[in-house]
């Protein structure tokens, strides 16, 4: 039997662990440092550190890491023993406090932007003491900033601890006007919803498109999809269900709070959603949460994908970032309570967000923007790429009055009533949910749902944090000089309800109405990933990021440039996936299928000149004409990635892939998958949509 609380956080060097090992003035210094960011002294550190490598000695390690999170998307490691020499030729170990606070990676090869040059291969790495040093396959794992010699950023954790402090600052500002001097902090909390696919591994291995890409690049639909509905939260799988269970435990040891789990609508498909942490410390947990997943699930003999759509026809992978803000003590600011209407400051603060999401669409599009999401959003399944949000009728109705002039009372008891006796009515929360809505407010948090399964949620929480920091802080501006505060605070709540409106939408997001009546109220569709990030270097979105200090203008052109050419890279590399799986497996496939037709058509005849052979000869000729339409089509594509080339604008050249080369892709896509339907499926080359869908027993 597995006693949860005591396997909890077993591999984190967590405050429990501060506590038991930590000199007491040395634990208080440090609890200093997370809960009010302030500098830690280099005494502390090498105490600290010592405390850290017994206790990760006592576990098992040999080695700790600087972990960190470089623009790849994905995290980063080196690796050094604790091992140092003695005079006699023996060795001791040892960890100091400068090794722990500061790292010296080579930064030569991870994205840069043009910000620094290749032969410029110094960078360094800084602990980050606000997310607990973690043990991980026999090294201690410390959580970790990046940036370059020259002090540029070159990771996603800094720009987010920064924007972190933005909000917390221009937030307190407003708690302050309101009364509030207790509060020294304000923390944005995340929980961010985890969707995956699991197959069977030796599926996987033998499809290129997969291995390459993360996504089938051909396949058929299987005569059975999602249509029945009845995967969604229907009865785990036996062999799914243990690896959830080893998943849950992993998680559990390095202190993530995994907490739910269960089918989602897809076949194969799958969620975990964990409890909210703090935003930079539930960054950390997901990227882990993602590792461990793929880990655990080649150890149960199968694959984990966390591409955005691994499977075209059936629902695709998104991560819900369910975002709020707290006080330092755990208040959460954007609770309603039981009295919306007179609670100015939650009104406040949802306008805030409210103004900040309709000034800054773009950038909330552009932190969902990749190649893969590009399948996903306007499908079924996911919110469009035109960014809006819900409030709920309640709130809505709230925000109205106020304009208005008049009083608004909540009708918040209100029941459902079961009409069972054995049953019982329950309270009625004030709003339903709308999971059509890119943008949705939940209760006390907004949920995000444009996101990619695979990303890194530390971009869209960036652009969260500054844009409603810069709102908080001319509300603060304006406040500060008001003579009458409470007349003051209500005027903001009208005028900025009445001007950015527009942005708010309770209905279907997935009507094809709303695309002509989000067009109406000048709401911007950005469709595809270039569109999306011609706008990150728009004035209005640096002079955002410089008052606030979260980028220079240099770095926030290195990250639109890493962008730009990681969505070209990923294209080239599809094209060239296609292309390859064509020449090599696709068309020698059907040229011997179509053989087979045609040498049973000719056996047959000789038997008899009263057997019929026309279907053999009809198919044979039905797959020669695809075959040949397959191998101009794909003949086009490789034409297309020659053109790439002479492209050297990197916006120009990601609009050519989105605009030509993905078109072409999906038009040799098209016949392949046709051909594929008229194939005995022994004789095509890879596993079939329904095999792959249905693989795991």
């Amino acid at each position: 039997m597995i006693n949860v609380p005591e396997l909890f956080g077993s591999l984190v060097f967590d405050e429990r662990t501060m506590k038991e090992r930590l000199p007491k003035q040395t634990y208080k210094a440090l609890k200093k440092t997370i809960k009010d960011g302030k500098p830690l002294d280099i005494n502390v550190a090498n105490i600290v550190a010592n405390a850290m490598k017994d206790w990760a000695v006592e576990n098992g390690c040999t080695h700790y890491t600087h972990w960190f999170q470089p623009m790849t998307g994905v995290t980063a490691e080196k690796h050094d023993s604790f091992i140092n020499p003695n005079d006699d030729g023996t060795v001791i170990m040892e960890f100091s406090g400068k090794e722990l606070i500061k790292g010296e990676p080579d930064a030569s090869s991870f994205p840069s932007g043009g910000i620094r040059a290749t032969f410029e291969a110094r960078g360094y790495t800084t602990w980050d003491p606000t997310s607990y040093a973690f043990i991980k396959d026999g090294s201690l794992c410390i959580p970790t900033a990046f940036c370059s010699y020259t002090g540029d950023v070159l990771d996603k954790k800094t720009p987010l601890l920064r924007s972190m402090e933005a909000i917390s600052n221009e937030a307190v500002r407003i708690l302050r006007l309101f009364g509030d001097k207790e509060t020294t902090r304000v923390i944005t909390t995340v929980g961010p919803e985890q969707e995956y696919f699991l197959i069977d591994k030796a599926m996987f291995d033998s499809r290129k498109d997969l291995t390459y890409t993360g996504r089938t690049l051909y396949g058929a639909r299987a005569p059975k999809g999602q249509e029945l509905e009845d995967h969604y939260f229907g009865k785990i799988k036996d062999k799914v269900s243990a690896f959830m269970k080893d998943l849950d435990e992993e998680l559990w040891k390095l202190g993530i709070y995994a907490k739910t789990k269960h089918n989602e609508v897809a076949p194969a498909q799958h969620e975990l959603a964990p409890i909210f942490t703090t935003t930079n410390l539930a960054t950390d947990h997901n990227q882990l949460t993602m590792e461990m997943m793929k880990r655990i699930a080649n150890r149960h003999g199968m694959e984990c994908l966390l591409h955005e759509k691994p499977f075209a026809g059936v629902n695709g992978s998104g991560k819900h970032n369910n975002w709020s803000i707290s006080t330092n003590d755990g208040r959460n600011l954007l609770n309603p309570g039981k009295d919306p209407f007179n609670n100015h400051e939650f009104l406040l603060f949802l306008v805030a967000v409210i103004k900040a999401v309709d000034e800054y669409q773009d950038l909330l599009r552009i932190s969902a923007a990749s190649a893969g999401n590009d399948h996903r959003l306007g499908a079924n399944e996911a919110p469009p790429a035109i960014v809006s949000m819900f409030i709920g009728t309640d709130l809505e109705a709230v925000l109205e009055a106020l304009v208005n002039g008049q009083n608004y009372n909540s009708d918040s008891d209100q029941k459902v009533l079961t009409g069972v006796e054995v049953l019982a009515d329950f309270k009625k929360d004030t709003t339903d949910r709308n999971r059509t809505s890119p943008f949705a407010f939940t209760g006390n948090k907004f949920e995000f749902r444009m996101l990619g399964s695979n990303d890194n949620i530390s971009c869209p929480n960036i652009m969260l944090n500054t844009m409603v920091a810069e709102e908080l802080a001319q509300f603060a501006d304006e406040l500060e000089k008001a003579e009458n505060f409470d007349e003051a605070v209500v005027e903001i709540i009208r005028r900025t309800y009445l001007e950015h409106k527009r942005i708010v939408f309770n209905g279907n997001n997935y009507a094809p109405e709303w695309v002509d009546e989000a067009a109406k109220r000048g709401l911007m569709n950005l469709r595809t990933t270039p569109a999306a990030l011609a706008h990150y270097i728009d004035e209005k979105n640096v002079s955002l990021f410089k008052k606030h200090k979260i980028y220079s203008e240099s770095e926030l052109n290195a990250r639109y440039e890493i962008l730009l050419e990681n969505y070209s890279k990923v294209i080239n590399i599809e094209a060239l996936t296609m292309i390859d799986m064509a020449r090599k497996d696709i068309i020698p496939a059907v040229s011997k299928f179509v053989k087979e037709l045609v040498d049973t058509a000719i056996a047959k005849k000789a038997l008899s000149a009263e057997i019929t052979a026309e279907l053999e000869v009809e198919l044979a000729s039905k797959l020669s004409k695809l075959q040949l339409c397959f191998s101009n089509r794909i003949d086009k594509l490789d034409a297309l990635l020659l053109k790439t080339a002479d492209i050297t604008d990197k916006q120009k050249l990601a609009d050519f892939y989105a605009d030509e080369v993905f078109p072409a892709m999906q038009e040799a896509r098209v016949v392949a998958d046709e051909m594929e339907m008229s194939m005995d499926a022994n004789a095509w080359p890879y596993a079939s949509y329904g095999q792959m869908l249905y693989s795991v027993k």
